[in-house]
């Protein structure tokens, strides 16, 4: 595992020192499963996403992120929500400590295989019932939850 710490509600955590734009995906299939990732940095499972590059927009980043991270390519159907919640740090090896600011997009599968990489150590569709044997940051379960109950569009 790499070096990432997440805080959520936690008072030891770091001061943030930086807020960057992130946008990732809640992705399903004509199944009703969800593309997750398992990630090396953590070892917990997590929606696909990763931080906005200049000349992106939220969507084209959340596609490209998204088929980085899982091999899927997917289209864009809605928005789940803006998480920017202050009490969500997460702390890098390199000293960076960013403060949350994510843009959840739902998406659709068009074509691509889940597949392993340098971010990922598993890749899979994930049926709902299957949610709660694996290791979901409660961020992550926070955002799947807004999902499944229908509570979204979602801004914090």
């Amino acid at each position: 595992m790499g070096s990432r710490i997440e805080y959520w509600n936690d008072e030891g955590a770091p001061a943030p020192n930086s807020l960057v734009p992130a946008c990732g995906v809640l992705a399903v299939d004509d199944q009703g499963r969800m593309l997750l990732q398992c990630r090396r940095d953590t070892g917990q499972w997590a929606l696909p996403m990763g931080k906005m590059e200049l000349g992106e927009t939220p969507s084209e980043c959340a596609i490209r992120e998204t088929r980085e991270e899982t091999g899927v390519l997917v289209a864009i159907t809605g928005i789940l929500g803006i998480f920017s919640d202050p009490a969500h740090i997460v702390q890098y090896g390199d000293g960076e400590i960013r403060q949350e600011y994510e843009v959840i997009l739902l998406a659709r599968p068009v074509s691509g295989e889940p597949s392993v990489n340098d971010e990922a150590s598993a890749v899979a569709w994930v049926e709902p019932g299957d949610l709660q044997s694996l290791d979901i940051h409660p961020t992550q379960w926070r955002q799947i939850s807004y999902y499944r109950d229908g509570t979204y569009p979602h801004v914090d």
